[in-house]
């Protein structure tokens, strides 16, 4: 075993529904603009080829959480989205093969610092500081697809403080889950552990210290978490 300089840092995780099990998290992939009515409302078009980027492992946190509002924002934005998770190694994976490298599916929410965002766009920059900040990915449990099947429509939604803001159906997806798997995996070998998360339907907005998020998938599951006071 090698000796480290430092303790090596704790491996992130979601839970597993019915099951004290984790599955760990090796790397978060998400899809942009992947939901019609979405694209449109940021002002984008919805034919373009979908597109990704990233989150830290670490970044998922599990449903029931309090979320400190995050530093550097004054926008920040929920975004409800189906979760994917690969379970099997694939690289240049064709659509008709790669529903057999998914091992489940979740429910997650990207939250986002538009500002930061904004700022990012206008001035050809990276989104990373939008979107990889800490505690950005919440998840709910996941679910393993032996037990769901592969979904191709039901309702995903989002509450805020009881209020429905986003509304949508999986059938509403630009690009379904074997496209978004294979497209990923032409840029890099998916692996046991990566989490992709899917893009997220029209109805995104403001979130404000103190609000409770709840959300869901029919037939997969259901996240919450609660946006607490800016750290000190």
């Amino acid at each position: 075993m090698p000796d480290y300089v430092l303790p090596p840092p704790a491996i992130a995780s979601v839970a597993v529904a019915g099951s004290g099990d984790r599955f760990a998290v090796r790397r978060i992939f998400c899809v942009g603009r992947n939901y019609a009515a979405h694209a449109r409302e940021l002002g984008n078009d919805e034919r373009d080829p979908p597109f990704f980027f990233t989150k830290p492992a670490d970044a998922v946190v599990d449903s029931g959480a309090e979320i400190p509002y995050p530093p550097l924002t004054s926008n920040l934005h929920h975004e409800i989205e189906l979760v994917v998770a690969i379970g099997k190694a694939g690289f240049r994976i064709p659509p008709a093969d790669a529903l057999a490298h998914v091992w489940g599916y979740g429910v997650g929410v990207d939250l986002t610092r538009r500002d930061l965002q904004d700022q990012a766009k206008k001035a050809a920059r990276p989104w990373d500081w939008s979107k990889a900040f800490d505690q950005s990915g919440p998840c709910g449990p996941l679910v393993s697809a032996a037990k769901t099947g592969h979904p191709e429509k039901g309702r995903i939604w989002l509450a805020v403080n009881g209020a429905v803001k986003q509304d949508g159906d999986l059938a509403e997806l630009i690009w379904p889950i074997a496209d978004i798997v294979s497209i990923c995996s032409e840029a890099v070998e998916l692996q046991p552990g990566d989490l992709i998360f899917t893009g997220t339907p029209a109805g995104v907005g403001v979130v404000q210290a103190g609000d409770r998020i709840t959300g869901g998938v029919d037939g997969i599951g259901a996240v919450e978490v609660t946006i607490g006071q800016p750290r000190r």
